[in-house]
This record gives C-alpha cells, sequence and structure tokens, in this order.
C-alpha cells in the first residue's frame, strides 16, 4: 500500500468544510491522500489519530481522508463531494480523534440521508 498527499482533494475538502458550514471541523488538521494498491472495497476512508497517541506524542488532533486510486477516479464531481462529505461526517463536533459511527444504539449516525440533507442545502 502506498499513499500520496492530493492537494486537489485537499482543496475539495477545505470548500466543503467551507459550503456545509462543518464548522467544527479543522482542515488544516484534515489531510487528503491517495491509496495506491489496496484491496478495500470502499471509495474513500477516513483515518483518525486516537487521544493515546496524541497525549503521547504531544500533538492536536488530526484526521486522514484516504481516496481509492481506481474507484475515485471513476467517480462523477458530484459522486466525489457526497463521498468527502460522507467522511467528514465521521469527525466529531469535538474534533476529539475520535470517529462517529455510522450507527449506534439504531440510530443511524452517518449516511446517505444525512449527506443527501447536506447537499441539498449547499445547492440552494
Amino acid at each position: 500500500m502506498k499513499w500520496k498527499k492530493e492537494p486537489d482533494v485537499q482543496a475539495m475538502m477545505e470548500r466543503l468544510v467551507a459550503e456545509a458550514g462543518l464548522s467544527h471541523v479543522r482542515p488544516n488538521r484534515v489531510f487528503c491522500v491517495r491509496g495506491e494498491g489496496s484491496k478495500s472495497r470502499a471509495v474513500a476512508r477516513i483515518w483518525s489519530l486516537p487521544r493515546v497517541f496524541q497525549q503521547c506524542l504531544e500533538i492536536e488532533a488530526a484526521y486522514v481522508i484516504e481516496v481509492m486510486d481506481k474507484k475515485w477516479d471513476r467517480l462523477s464531481d458530484e459522486e466525489k463531494e457526497k463521498t468527502i462529505i460522507h467522511e467528514l461526517l465521521h469527525i466529531p463536533k469535538t474534533f476529539s480523534g475520535a470517529l462517529v459511527p455510522h450507527s449506534c444504539f439504531g440510530k443511524r449516525m452517518v449516511g446517505a440521508r444525512q449527506v443527501e440533507k447536506i447537499w441539498k442545502k449547499m445547492k440552494e
């Protein structure tokens, strides 16, 4: 598995944070990379830096959004934006280094419905 920084995705993410009103997300602590050679079925995924590492290394919380090379390239621009919004929804309001799950106690936390709601609000 190889990763390389992805400036185009980084710029898209920064724009989407502003347009979607995700004020709790600190774009300077969210890094976007392209994963090459992954066997994952995912188009993208988010990685976090857990609190134990933050404390031991004495650094702030950070997140990495990884897009999968071949799958990402086949998406339309709209699908790419919705995918990035989906990954950003995994970042909790506390920006603590934790991740919000897709569902918890039967309640859907991150999914297509939440992405569509933000998408429609952005496009109004």
